[in-house]
């Protein structure tokens, strides 16, 4: 699919809105557990350092990123991203297009080094694009996340030097 990322605009907020929740739904990803309102999703989404869409040439949002810091101060070097995909886009390396777009914005941003804290381990597709993309593996933490059915699910972590 040929989509271009580039940094979103308040148009395309509902559509990020929608695929973000799809997400959160899904319970086997992300950390949030409630689904944003338009009006929340516009401050969550203007409150990040950097946030991205990919779209294609008629403006049709199939997918997004966040980026921030990781943590404050002396580790306010560091940021952590969050990315979204279209159910109905998956599949179509729409994913590792936002990752490599993240990557060069991280460090456009004066961040030195991309962490995540919470890879699920079973989410397999997102761990092989994160290793083919350079990040590193940090170990496990066994149980670090509750999945939507109450079950635990070991989270790994990863980083990529910028």
């Amino acid at each position: 699919m040929n989509v271009v990322i580039d940094q979103y605009c308040e148009e395309e907020v509902p559509a990020m809105c929608r695929i973000w929740n799809d997400v959160v739904e899904e319970g086997i990803a992300f950390p949030q557990e409630e689904m944003l309102t338009d009006d929340a999703a516009e401050v969550f989404f203007a409150s990040q350092s950097y946030c991205a869409v990919a779209k294609d040439e008629s403006g049709h949002v199939y997918g997004l990123y966040i980026l921030h810091p990781n943590n404050v101060g002396r580790c306010g070097h560091i940021c952590n991203a969050s990315y979204a995909v279209d159910k109905s886009a998956r599949g179509l390396h729409i994913g590792e297009q936002l990752v490599k777009d993240c990557l060069i914005q991280g460090k456009k941003h004066g961040f030195r080094v991309l962490q995540f804290n919470a890879v699920v381990a079973s989410n397999i597709h997102a761990r092989h694009l994160y290793e083919r993309s350079g990040f590193q593996p940090l170990g496990v933490i066994p149980g670090g996340f509750r999945m939507k059915d109450g079950s635990y699910e070991d989270i790994c972590p990863y980083y990529h030097v910028l």
